[in-house]
């Protein structure tokens, strides 16, 4: 009988193990689409979708130093563009994405290939009922060490 016991203890540990791996990974993959999606979004015009992904209070912020958006600042910059479907298309290149204790927080970064050439993505989601929204995300360009001498003299 305790041989038994011992194996439907641990028989219900492992289950319970890969349930908890299974719902982690399913977070990350949710996560990754999110984002892939929202790029998308950017790249084929589809302005609801876009800014439904970021959340009521999330922030943008660009590459030059004066763009640091509320999301409706955004909206309005990106409106035009979106119309006229001239907006940006990046695909992102490599990705990593991190959780806090809870699970209801996530931060991440990416390397991006756009058309200003490599630049780097990272924000923060927030899980808001039952959803991943944008709080803020920050898009920079990237510049190697070896040429920030002279974008630093550009500048």
């Amino acid at each position: 009988m305790n041989k038994l016991l011992i194996v439907i203890i641990a028989l219900l540990f492992t289950f319970s193990c890969k349930t908890f791996q299974t719902e982690k990974l399913t977070t990350v993959e949710a996560i990754h689409h999110l984002l892939d999606k929202w790029h998308d979004d950017a790249a084929t015009a589809n302005y609801e979708s876009y800014f439904n992904t970021i959340s009521e209070d999330g922030y943008y912020i660009g590459t030059d130093s004066s763009e640091i958006w509320t999301k409706q600042e955004f909206q309005k910059y990106a409106k035009p563009h979106f119309d006229k479907k001239k907006t940006w298309n990046f695909k992102t290149i490599k990705r990593t994405i991190f959780f806090s204790k809870d699970h209801k927080t996530a931060w991440f970064n990416e390397l991006l290939d756009t058309w200003m050439g490599t630049c780097r993505g990272s924000g923060v989601l927030e899980l808001q009922n039952n959803q991943w929204k944008i709080k803020q995300y920050i898009l920079s360009v990237t510049i190697p060490n070896d040429k920030m001498k002279k974008v630093i003299k550009m500048k």
